[in-house]
């Protein structure tokens, strides 16, 4: 029986997580299982699923919380050192799907613990992703791609020699203003970027999205996991979401993998590996499907990806500063305090003047100095939103 953790478990990744444990549930022991403030959906996931212990990060929930599983034998927990004190505790494979920099410390735990870390967590490489690598040698664990893109880049290059890989082809669906006027974007509200043409996904990664910052993240993800030089990193927008990546190789051949936009496909391949298992996702009829098409990925109206390659270029806690950046940046839009297009101009600002008083393009990638330089970007951030709120 495998001991299996998910972190972010009643996120849209957590929750799919489940479902494909809920179908052959005697497979598995559940260790852990964690959620940010939604008291209710944790209490019902850990009365179905019996774990070890539950975990809010939120403290304020504790009380509803412990009151919820009374009776149930299983621990209630809450805050940051009860999260990390979770991810500590032996199992064999963790699903790390916190939202945001908050994944970092607990997906770095699970790794100390010599766990197989599925990641779902794209920020902890982003911000971290040497020191990740480093530690999973070090204690001998393992880090699976989770994320569509990067699980299909995995898949592509299994078997395949990495010095013969000539280009990675990130694929996007260009999020809920693609077909907008350049214009319009000024005036997006966050309940128009919170809706996704494609994908059924949470909040803040939906809003993302739309305003491409979630495949800056990924384009940095895929220089980090894979060690592909950003030169070789490309983004195409792909309407349909059927092709997640492609891989094109020295010879000119492109492998590229083709599947519904189900994140359990991704989510399974990692709880399986190195096994295929049979998974209850749709069956793609490509005679129905027609045709597929792709747009360039403009930089003008996603600013966020050259964001993403000038932090490519820089390196070092660069990628920790553009994270804290965006996130607080995405903050201030769903409070209305910056409009959609100032989210990109808070981030590029943060970046300048944060990255060289922190000597961020040099500075060793270590717990602490990943935490600081988020910290002050944080406060960058919040000065130059302050100051554009006005």
């Amino acid at each position: 029986m495998r001991r299996i953790s998910v972190f972010g478990a009643t996120g849209s990744i957590g929750l799919n997580t489940l479902d494909l444990i809920r179908r052959d549930r005697e497979a598995y022991e559940i260790v852990a299982l964690s959620g940010g403030n939604n008291v209710a959906q944790l209490v019902k996931l850990a009365r179905e699923f019996r774990p070890v212990v539950a975990v809010l990060s939120d403290e304020g929930g504790f009380a509803a919380l412990h009151d919820g599983l009374a009776g149930t034998g299983v621990s209630a927990a809450a805050g940051r050192t009860a999260l990390i004190e979770a991810a500590a505790r032996p199992a064999d494979w963790v699903m790390s799907a916190i939202v945001g920099a908050a994944g970092l410390e607990p997906g770095l735990h699970a790794l100390q613990a010599g766990a197989t870390l599925a990641l779902a967590n794209k920020e902890s490489m982003v911000c971290a992703g040497p020191l990740m690598l480093e530690t999973a040698r070090v204690h001998g664990a393992a880090i699976l791609p989770v994320d569509s893109e990067h699980s299909a880049v995995f898949q592509a290059l299994i078997g395949e020699d990495l010095a013969a890989v000539e280009r990675v082809i990130i694929t996007a669906s260009g999020g809920a203003f693609r077909d907008w006027p350049l214009a319009d974007l000024a005036r997006a509200t966050p309940e128009q970027a919170a809706t996704h043409p494609n994908w059924d996904m949470g909040q803040r990664i939906t809003i993302d999205s739309a305003s491409m910052f979630n495949k800056a993240l990924e384009l940095i993800e895929t220089k980090e996991f894979f060690g592909i030089d950003p030169d070789r990193i490309e983004t195409v927008v792909h309407p349909e979401s059927m092709i997640h990546a492609l891989v094109g190789f020295v010879d000119g051949a492109l492998m590229a993998h083709v599947g519904p936009p189900d994140m359990r496909h991704a989510i399974g391949f990692a709880l399986h590996h190195p096994a295929r298992r049979t998974l209850p996702v749709e069956r793609l009829d490509l005679v129905q499907l027609g045709f597929l098409s792709f747009r360039p990925a403009c930089e003008k109206r996603w600013p966020a990806l050259r964001l993403a390659r000038e932090v490519m270029r820089r390196g070092g806690l660069s990628g920790a500063v553009f994270n804290a950046a965006k996130e607080a940046a995405l903050d201030a839009f769903l409070a209305r305090r910056i409009g959609f297009t100032q989210m990109a101009e808070v981030v590029e600002e943060v970046l300048d003047r944060a990255v060289p008083q922190l000597d961020a393009a040099d500075a060793a990638i270590s717990l602490d100095t990943v935490l600081h330089a988020d910290q002050m970007a944080r406060r960058a951030a919040g000065d130059v939103i302050a100051a554009r709120a006005g």
